[in-house]
């Protein structure tokens, strides 16, 4: 069985090599969707030691863009093993974008991967969004969750707009808002109207999975 701390570790030091090594192993020894999900966890908890390094000034915004792709290429591989043999349908839908006035995506990309590999349909509607482009995605897809990204502050005017939006088109009460990045907290998601909030991809999808069971 792989040794998750050791595959933290190494997609924190960005060793691709030895995650793909790990990861292949792991997939040859046909592990169960639970077994699987602890190692996706662990890739998680790889990517947060990515950000530790950046905030401590040590990696840089190349390095983080290398780990997200890093990231991205090992959950590609586990996902099909999240729900094998289950025969389930997708757990839920979420519509999911990075709000007007911010073209950051690396955070968004890595919640929408996690999401995907837990067995959620995502429709992302990509980065610089309007408010618009939310409530039409909503009506067209009939969503239980919406996903607001931002790591800029002027983010957290745009998020409100958005779910003030929601509002007036009559839609807020059918879905769930999540905000995350580096621009929200406590107290911005009070602000904004949200229902939950963090910056920790892995954490938002266990959240979500509990808004749509």
């Amino acid at each position: 069985m792989i040794d998750t701390a050791v595959l933290k570790q190494a997609l924190g030091d960005l060793e691709e090599d030895k995650v793909e090594a790990l990861l292949g192993e792991f997939i040859a020894e046909g592990p169960s969707p639970e077994e699987t999900q602890s190692v996706v966890e662990a890739c998680q908890q790889g990517m947060e030691i990515v950000g530790d390094n950046f905030e401590a000034g040590t990696y840089f915004v190349g390095d983080l863009m290398y780990a997200a792709q890093i990231l991205t290429a090992s959950l590609e591989k586990l996902k099909p093993l999240m729900s094998a043999g289950s025969g389930q349908e997708a757990k839920g839908v979420i519509v999911l974008g990075t709000v007007v006035g911010d073209i950051h995506d690396i955070g968004k990309n890595i919640f929408k991967a996690l999401l995907e590999a837990a067995g959620f349909t995502v429709v992302d509607i990509g980065i610089d969004q309007p408010a618009t482009a939310f409530v039409d995605a909503v009506k067209a897809n009939s969503p239980q969750l919406v996903g607001l990204s931002g790591v800029l502050t002027l983010s957290i005017a745009s998020m409100k707009d958005i779910i003030d939006a929601l509002g007036e088109a009559g839609l807020r009460d059918k879905v769930k808002v999540m905000i995350g990045g580096n621009a929200v907290s406590a107290e911005t998601s009070e602000f904004v109207g949200a229902d939950y909030w963090s910056k920790n991809a892995a954490a938002s999808v266990r959240k979500g999975l509990e808004y749509v069971s």
